[in-house]
């Protein structure tokens, strides 16, 4: 059965997809001593390596030993060993695809039982009403400290190329850092890197330029964006369009568009914007919106599922299919889509009400199939998200003891 889904796909630094079909990043937090990637995290992308997609994206990478997403959180840094990182590209490649590393700093949306730092453009808080006391209160960032950032993307960029990953994705959606800067709501400085959309953009343009200076002509960079950020007066479709175009010319091979952030959680399809409430392909409309005057080719991730989905995106113009959570669910999708067949099930619906605790019970679900796959076991997709989020909670609070060990004596002896 021919397709556009299976044909390559050639990007500006001359590395070609075998396919238009990404996993998409998820947040694995499944790192093994010292921030480290290790066998689940080698399990799991050689299982999804050999279910046919084109391109592998990583979970986050951070930047920052000091300021993690979660506490089993990857970090490559300039102090990190290289050869757990290089096998996690082998394992990523063992199918004949790509993978690229998501390289990533969270900015505010931190833990507050977390150590080290709490970041932001602004010492503006993550709102999430009853909830908001789950993160860290943030400090605005210092020129230092903005300008000491974006090396530290360049440096995890160049280690990533050296440790054997094919590109790099900047991800500046869903409310970390560089999404930070570029929301009006959040960004509130009023000296280069505040006001204007051009001064917002500035620390995810500089960043871009320092990776982009830092590898060879062929190692791909892309970007992750929000397509909107679903808040009233936030970060919206004009503005990514924008974005996009002084993008271009700083040799952006590939921009993937997504949504929201943990205020507005759009990603897990539960913004109350009623443009991503249709079940698959939540951020369609708005790439429709994009992709016309896009000078980059255009990735789309959220809730694609099905082959005829896939399809009808790459007809509107879009590039390449991101797929999360349902290669979490079907490791071999790409596969069965080229042979004629389909998903057989889907993660059970969370329908919970409050939406922030929706969006945790739906992640967990998420990393409860990842493990699985990652032992070698089929996922259980009829898990229920209650029992997900119990059993995720405990792994992180584990995770978390490690991690403030590792932080308050190995990283930081290292550092003296």
């Amino acid at each position: 059965m021919t397709s556009e889904l299976f044909s390559p796909l050639s990007l500006r630094s001359g590395q070609v997809l075998r396919n238009r079909i990404a996993k998409a990043a998820m947040e694995e937090n499944m790192a093994a001593d010292g921030q480290l990637p290790g066998a689940e995290l080698f399990g799991l992308y050689r299982r999804w390596a050999q279910g046919g997609a084109g391109l592998l994206i990583t979970g986050n990478v951070m930047v920052h030993a000091e300021a993690l997403t979660g506490p089993a959180g990857v970090v490559l840094d300039e102090a990190a060993p290289l050869e757990p990182f290089t096998e996690w590209a082998k394992a990523g490649k063992a199918g004949g695809g790509a993978i690229w590393m998501q390289i990533n700093h969270p900015g505010r949306q931190i833990g507050s039982d977390m150590p080290g730092v709490v970041w932001g453009p602004s010492a503006v808080g993550v709102d999430l009403g009853k909830h908001s006391g789950r993160f860290g209160r943030p400090v605005a960032m210092t020129a230092q400290q903005i300008e000491e950032t974006v090396t530290r993307y360049a440096v995890t960029a160049q280690r990533a190329e050296r440790a054997g990953f094919d590109g790099v994705e900047v991800h500046a959606a869903h409310g970390y850092l560089l999404s930070q800067f570029l929301s009006p709501l959040v960004n509130q400085r009023t000296d280069q890197w505040g006001g204007s959309l051009e001064n917002r953009a500035r620390m995810l343009l500089d960043v871009v330029r320092a990776v982009r200076a830092a590898v060879s002509p062929s190692f791909a960079v892309a970007v992750k964006l929000n397509s909107a950020d679903f808040q009233r007066g936030g970060f919206d479709a004009n503005d990514a369009r924008q974005v996009i175009e002084i993008l271009a010319p700083l040799g952006v091979d590939l921009v993937e568009l997504s949504g929201g952030s943990y205020e507005s959680p759009a990603m897990s399809g539960r913004a109350a914007d009623a443009r991503t409430q249709a079940r698959e392909a939540y951020f369609l409309d708005l790439a429709k919106d994009l992709v016309g005057s896009s000078p980059v080719p255009l990735m789309l991730t959220g809730g694609i599922t099905r082959r005829e989905t896939a399809e009808h995106v790459l007809d509107s113009g879009v590039a390449v299919i991101g797929m999360g959570t349902a290669l979490a669910v079907t490791p071999d999708l790409p596969e069965r889509w080229r042979t004629g067949g389909e998903a057989e099930r889907q993660l059970r619906p969370v329908t919970w009400s409050d939406k922030a605790l929706a969006s945790a019970a739906s992640m967990a679900q998420v990393r409860h199939q990842m493990r699985r796959i990652a032992r070698g076991s089929r996922p259980t997709p009829g898990t229920h998200p209650a029992v997900a989020l119990l059993a995720e909670r405990g792994k992180q609070r584990k995770a978390l003891r490690r991690y403030r060990t590792w932080l308050s004596t190995e990283r930081l002896a290292a550092q003296r």
